[in-house]
């Protein structure tokens, strides 16, 4: 039989079970917990358009690809400026695929809007190159302006003859004309003297290595006299006409040309010429320059890495002939 005190606190004792049991059973989560927010998904990738794709052969050799002015408005897309060109070459199994040798004005095988050149060695047996315009998304497609030029070799230098401003060549007047053989000498920054066969390029082409001095002398037909050398240097400064066979620039102090000239001395103007280009860090490969105008990139002080020099004879002037009329 229950006492009256303990029929006063049985009724309790039920409801403290409860709130316990219940305390117990909602321990792990005893706060309620609203529904989880799901995580952002992360944004879509930015679009771009591949505008234009083009693929070129090149047979062997060292060759300039120059990638005129790339068409459309300029737009940024993920930070990168668009539209931009990149150069490439296909995997070659064999691991002896065209190289990007060197571009200008950047660096590397991306070129922006105001195009480029892009330096090529192509192996024995050929390859090919592929060039990709990037643009804005939706963006038609465009055509891209391409000049491939081979820059060893006697050809490539007829090829990419240029007009001096004034007039014409004198031996696009008269017919192509002979090759004289040369020996170029450059001093490189930390190489020293170094001797070439003039035929082609000659230095550290693509790879910036300054020409601090160089000298000229022709194998046959002319005497090194006979040539006359003027060196650029950094800040405006500049060396006298020198005679060839001797140094035009300086050793040991650290001073890189930036540009040059040559001339042929007025004696032998009528029977030779001479055409030149340089290769600069900045500004890849100038323009073919002749008979004493200045070879210089745009940007000032840009330091001069490789040289192309023929010394040219004249052919016979058709126009100069008697046919006897």
């Amino acid at each position: 039989m229950r006492t009256t005190a303990e029929a006063r606190r049985s009724p309790a004792a039920p409801a403290e079970e409860t709130v316990a049991g219940r305390r117990r059973r909602s321990a792990p989560g005893a706060e309620p917990v609203a529904a989880a927010t799901p995580e952002p998904s992360a944004p879509e990738p930015p679009a771009v358009s591949v505008t234009t794709v083009r693929m070129l052969r090149v047979d062997e050799g060292l060759y300039a690809l120059q990638i005129g002015a790339l068409p459309g408005g300029i737009s940024e897309i993920a930070g990168m400026a668009v539209p931009v060109a990149h150069v490439s070459a296909p995997f070659a199994e064999d691991g002896n695929g065209i190289e990007v040798v060197a571009s200008f004005p950047r660096r590397g095988p991306w070129l922006g809007k105001e195009g480029g050149t892009a330096i090529l060695r192509s192996p024995r047996g050929g390859g090919y190159v592929i060039i990709t315009l990037y643009g804005s998304p939706g963006q038609q497609t465009v055509d891209l302006s391409l000049d491939l030029r081979r820059l060893d070799g006697v050809d490539s230098a007829v090829a990419t003859r240029v007009q001096p401003a004034g007039g014409r060549s004198a031996a696009a007047d008269t017919g192509e004309g002979r090759d004289i053989p040369t020996e170029i000498m450059l001093h490189l920054e930390r190489a020293g003297d170094r001797l070439f066969g003039g035929r082609g390029w000659v230095g550290a082409l693509g790879r910036r290595v300054r020409i601090e001095a160089f000298s000229i002398r022709p194998l046959e037909g002319l005497a090194p006299a006979d040539i006359e050398m003027k060196g650029f240097m950094p800040n405006g400064g500049e060396t006298p006409w020198v005679p060839g066979g001797a140094l035009c620039g300086t050793r040991g102090q650290g001073l890189p040309l930036v540009g040059f000239a040559l001339r042929i001395v007025p004696q032998q103007a009528d029977r030779f010429e001479v055409q030149y280009q340089g290769s600069f860090f900045a500004g890849g490969i100038s323009e073919l320059r002749q008979n004493g105008d200045p070879c210089r990139a745009p940007a000032a002080d840009d330091p001069l890495e490789a040289v192309n020099i023929r010394l040219i004879e004249r052919g016979p002037d058709p126009a100069g002939t008697d046919t006897g009329s």
